[in-house]
């Protein structure tokens, strides 16, 4: 069933809004890139020298070049680690876009639900992207004794965060806050699975993009599929953590 919920999420993959919260989370994160790079590039030309003097050599300069020049090639690297939670996080911000489609779409019956604050859903988007950030940091560790088993560590922690905070996004617009935990709670396993669905395909350069919109529009099926009994009303009460 989990696969069907993605195979019904990528078959909608064109959808105007799909492509339009897609195309927004990745400027947004590309923008964000490119102004850190900035910053950090300020930074090395602030404090690198002009030129240093070398015994036996005399005064080489250019240094503060050639600082400036690797520092391009290392956010270039760090770029690959970063877009993904980036992107993860600004899509967050309109994660309801692409659950509200997916309801039109599918499940025409309900009425639209109540729209998280946006203070809120930036709040949950900072705190995910931080968490993302740090975990996947922290897993650098892993990765040193992990050897041919770097890519199931990966999917698996990643695959964990993506499928607890997805779902609980997608849950809060029927259930709200504690109603969306107390789902979470009764299927663990299957959304960690559905989770990893999510993470494999983060390691495959452009199409890691597209998963933040794909796992939202995966998890709204899934979400309606394990509470079908979810209210259809758009009075539902939301209960602050």
């Amino acid at each position: 069933m989990i696969f069907g919920d993605f195979l019904r999420a990528l078959g909608q993959m064109g959808d105007p809004r799909f492509l339009r919260v897609m195309l927004f989370g990745i400027a947004l994160a590309f923008a964000l890139l490119v102004g850190v790079y900035a910053v950090f590039l300020a930074l090395v030309e602030w404090l690198a020298p002009g030129e240093i003097s070398i015994p036996f050599v005399g005064p080489v300069g250019g240094i503060d070049t050639l600082l400036s020049w690797g520092s391009l090639f290392l956010m270039l690297g760090l770029s690959v680690f970063l877009m993904v939670p980036t992107a993860s996080a600004f899509t967050g911000l309109f994660l309801e876009d692409v659950a509200q489609a997916v309801e039109d779409r599918h499940y025409p019956h309900l009425s639209r639900a109540p729209r998280l604050p946006l203070g809120d859903s930036l709040i949950d988007s900072v705190n995910f992207f931080g968490v993302l950030v740090a975990v996947n940091v922290l897993a650098l560790i892993l990765y040193a004794f992990a050897g041919p088993f770097i890519p199931v560590v990966f999917w698996s922690v990643n695959g964990f965060l993506l499928g607890r905070e997805y779902f609980t996004l997608v849950a809060m617009r029927r259930l709200g806050r504690q109603g969306a935990k107390e789902l979470r709670r009764r299927y663990p396993f299957r959304i960690w699975f559905a989770g990893i669905l999510m993470a494999a395909p983060l390691s495959v350069p452009l199409i890691n993009l597209v998963i933040p919109v794909l796992g939202a529009a995966t998890f709204t099926h899934m979400f309606h599929r394990l509470a079908p009994q979810a209210p259809a009303r758009s009075d539902i009460p939301r209960v602050s953590a």
